[in-house]
């Protein structure tokens, strides 16, 4: 065989493993995007969250997608079950529950704290303060009232007792990766 007989039938080699790792490619990108969002798959968002006013509480459109592990409890319950099952390129309007949420506002979320341990520029109401915890996590109360000697603070997360309202579209979903023995 010739040097030139070699290199066409190389040649030939090469374009038939291209031609095949390109369609292979384009089969692993087709089961990607008709892959159904279920549990354990890494899931990307676009969303816009509103509440029944229509007020806009937080968008990610036109910023970085939402990345979250399905059935791994990241982000609101109603949410992630709204979700199952969508496809890439599919978009929704979903409606969340407080119950589904952040929860029903719990009256006893809101304590009295002696008002010489609130900074003096936080002794107004809206004032929202951070502090930790008994088990160390990072809380973010809110000053409903100011009296005399104590001030009522709000544990409560902001969005407790509110029915929630997205608009999502599904960017990109991936089979998890196992972890590393």
């Amino acid at each position: 065989m010739t040097m030139q007989q070699l290199a066409r039938v190389v040649c030939s080699s090469v374009f038939f493993l291209a031609s095949g790792y390109s369609v292979a490619l384009g089969e692993a990108q087709e089961s990607a995007s008709a892959m159904a969002i279920s549990d354990g798959q890494i899931v990307t968002i676009e969303y816009t969250l509103t509440l029944e006013d229509k007020k806009v509480i937080d968008s990610n459109v036109g910023g970085p997608p939402l990345d979250f592990t399905q059935g791994s409890h990241q982000i609101i319950p109603g949410l992630e079950t709204a979700l199952e099952g969508m496809k890439v390129g599919e978009s929704k309007q979903v409606t969340v529950a407080p119950e589904q949420g952040y929860g029903p506002i719990n009256p006893k979320a809101v304590q009295e704290v002696q008002i010489d341990k609130i900074p003096k520029e936080a002794r107004k109401v809206g004032s929202q303060l951070s502090a930790k915890d008994d088990q160390g996590r990072m809380v973010h109360p809110r000053v409903v009232e100011v009296k005399e000697m104590v001030v009522l603070l709000d544990f409560n997360h902001p969005l407790a007792g509110k029915e929630l309202f997205f608009d999502v579209k599904i960017l990109d979903i991936k089979a998890a990766t196992p972890p590393k023995p």
